[in-house]
């Protein structure tokens, strides 16, 4: 309908005008005068004169608002119709307020999700009640494999209370031997387990075993657990020996009385109140190694809360009382008691705390690996995208657009190149292959052969020597490839036509691989089909168009010739020009004369088929019949004889300028750079005699 219409003119069949309902005014046009296909099929045509009911689209109204409707529509068209609405009554102030309202909205929402995911319904879904552990094992698994969860900052916390509490004895309480051998050893215990867990930070200079030896303590899970158990018990043994140590001093005490004069009392023990306080400081940094269980720091706060309740009612009780003595107002219960619940309260509190943490750092977890395998999926469909554009687009085209973050939407890409190889290649008996019946399941086998013989063909690019070689695109049964686009490929003008041109001879051993990927095809599905190539050379544009379905594609003069020399071709064969065979010359192709072919809007070109590399070279492959045993091209030959002598309107037998699968002018696949139209045929008489035509191919019908 495209091919055999007018220019400025809509050219439809009857059979769509008996859908248009009388809603335009038409007249016939006759398109089957100027198309032969139309007129063999019987189709009557006609041209779109004017509308007689323009076309209204139903529009769906269900809110009425003070007379006004609103159309059903998204919430961001019914925001632009009111803003619309608004800016018309001059009130653009309102409407700038509700877009800050909808942005306070918004935010507020949000803010009301992250509140409501704070409830750790997650948690409850994934973890026991008593334990918190995850009901996944490799969740629990993942969870303390989690680098977070091993801080080397909490171990740092056990130090720096050792010497903290150190420090206080040594000012509140006397120096004795006993305290600074609790001292000296606890402390250099805790600071080799900082040291092991530092050993991120050291410097390169320090020894390479010892490092690589902390660092495997560090990545073990049970090390993880075992070094701040280990801070915990030392901590808890060097104030318990402190305390244990004063307490004896004070049994020389026979009465209360005698508590009130110092000189009378060992002052090691005028304060043992400090040893709970002391206490409480073990118990906070027992609360703080995130990779022991709440469960594990419970069972360790209870035992030392117990140890130091017992010394304090049984050991400590006479210091305590004396210390107690010594204060100048009076307290409701004795110290020891005191100290005992003051202890007990720290614990119950610092087990509630301990679970608060775990419940959080699992619920940051369970975030965590959320927005991980989100990103993963984000990851895995950029990929999965980036690979699309990849296909789509031509390598160093893809780049381009995937690099450039700052690129508009209406930006185009186009590129021109002097020296580039085209080449077209079809199968001209695709189209009686094809058929729309039962048998073929309304033609789907029938593409599901095209897509394994394209495949194929997209196959061979995937080679490393056809890495330089673009797939252009299909259309039908025919594919266009091009050569010397890679933009990283530099030659100079004076450099040799062997090294400027390599790209166009590894086209034409591209082409080669094409008629042998199809034979063996042929082989393997029992038909005969056969390729007919054209190839040319020359300067070219190429561009990507389109903004919803951008394609990149090739223009010129080179592409125009190039389609005239595979349209124009015999099946088979690869036919080129005169000035494209120069060149392949110089890399030992065979060439045979094939003589002037009228080619559209170039008049008469001088052609010739390539007939393969010296010592390699090979017949036309021409496809057999299967029903008389004889080559086809014996069929052209008599066959187009019948046909200029008689003017047979066999619908089997076309024009010689016509390629099956192709349209007749070719226009359909490259726009004429020329303008030029032509009336003449693409083929002239000597040469349809010669048997260059693929006419009498149609005489083979192809069973599906």
């Amino acid at each position: 309908m495209e091919s055999s219409g007018m220019a400025g003119r809509v050219h439809i069949s009857a059979t769509t005008l008996s859908f248009l309902t009388g809603e335009f005014e038409v007249e016939p046009a006759y398109g089957e005068k100027r198309e032969e296909a139309l007129r063999i099929a019987g189709l009557k045509t006609y041209f779109i004169v004017r509308v007689l009911k323009p076309y209204q689209p139903e529009i769906k109204q269900e809110v009425q608002n003070g007379g006004g409707i609103i159309p059903e529509e998204d919430s961001c068209v019914i925001a632009d119709f009111a803003s619309e609405n608004k800016e018309e009554d001059g009130d653009a102030t309102l409407g700038a307020t509700r877009t800050r309202q909808d942005s306070e909205d918004f935010k507020k929402r949000l803010r009301k999700e992250l509140v409501s995911r704070d409830s750790h319904r997650e948690l409850v879904k994934n973890t026991t009640f008593l334990t918190l552990r995850f009901v996944k094992p490799e969740m629990e698994k993942s969870y303390h494999l989690h680098t977070e969860s091993f801080s080397n900052i909490t171990l740092q916390a056990f130090l720096v209370v050792r010497l903290a509490v150190g420090v206080s004895q040594f000012v509140v309480l006397p120096r004795t031997m006993m305290g600074f051998l609790s001292f000296t050893i606890g402390s250099l215990i805790l600071m080799v387990i900082s040291a092991i867990s530092l050993v991120e930070v050291l410097p390169a200079t320090v020894c390479v075993c010892m490092t690589s030896c902390c660092r495997r303590i560090n990545e073990s899970l049970w090390m993880q657990r075992i070094l701040p158990a280990t801070c915990i018990i030392v901590l808890t043994a060097v104030n318990i020996t402190d305390t244990i140590n004063c307490a004896p001093l004070e049994s020389h005490s026979s009465s209360r009385g005698n508590c009130s004069t110092t000189e009378e009392t060992d002052a090691g023990c005028l304060y043992p109140s400090y040893f709970s306080y002391f206490a409480v400081l073990i118990l906070i940094a027992a609360a703080l190694p995130a990779c022991l269980s709440y469960l594990c720091k419970a069972v360790f706060m209870i035992l030392i809360t117990s140890a130091h309740c017992a010394i304090n009612i049984l050991v400590l009780s006479p210091a305590l009382d004396c210390e107690e003595s010594r204060k100048h107002w009076a307290n409701f219960t004795k110290s020891k008691y005191t100290l005992s619940v003051l202890l007990v309260t720290a614990t119950l509190s610092l087990i509630f705390l301990a679970r608060h943490m775990e419940q959080v750092s699992r619920v940051l977890f369970l975030w965590r690996s959320e927005v991980e395998e989100q990103r993963e999926r984000a990851t895995d469909m950029r990929r999965r995208n980036e690979a699309l554009v990849y296909n789509v687009l031509p390598p160093h085209v893809a780049a381009h657009f995937m690099g450039n973050r700052k690129r508009q939407h209406d930006e185009l890409y186009s590129q021109s190149y002097a020296e580039i190889g085209v080449l077209f290649a079809s199968m001209p008996n695709f189209s009686d292959f094809y058929s729309e019946e039962t048998v073929n399941n309304q033609g789907l086998e029938c593409l599901r052969f095209l897509n394994e013989v394209i495949s194929d063909f997209d196959a061979l690019l995937e080679l490393p020597q056809f890495q330089d070689i673009i797939k252009i695109k299909t259309i039908g049964s025919t594919y266009m490839a091009a050569s010397g686009l890679n933009p990283s490929r530099y030659v100079k003008p004076d450099d040799p036509i062997t090294v400027r041109w390599a790209h166009l001879a590894l086209l034409v051993e591209f082409a080669l691989e094409l008629k042998k990927a199809l034979q063996s095809i042929n082989e393997q599905s029992f038909n005969h089909f056969v390729l007919k190539l054209g190839i040319n050379h020359g300067p070219i544009t190429a561009g990507v168009i389109g903004a919803r379905k951008p394609h990149y594609d090739i223009w010129g003069n080179t592409v125009n010739v190039a389609s005239r020399m595979e349209s124009t071709g015999k099946a088979g064969c690869i036919q080129v020009t005169e000035e494209t065979c120069q060149i392949l010359q110089h890399f030992g192709y065979q060439f045979e004369q094939r003589g002037l072919v009228a080619v559209k809007g170039k008049g008469q070109l001088m052609t010739y088929y390539l007939l393969g590399k010296a010592g390699k070279i090979t017949p036309p492959t021409a496809p057999v019949s299967p029903i008389l045993g004889i080559s086809t091209m014996e069929t052209v030959t008599e066959e187009e004889e019948s046909h200029e002598s008689q003017k047979s309107d066999d619908k089997t037998v076309i024009e010689c300028s016509t390629g099956e699968g192709y349209k007749s002018d070719d226009d359909a696949f490259t726009s004429d750079i020329d303008g030029v139209a032509s009336t003449q045929p693409l083929i002239s008489d000597d040469v349809c005699e010669k048997g260059g035509s693929e006419n009498a191919l149609l005489l083979n019908q192809c069973e599906p």
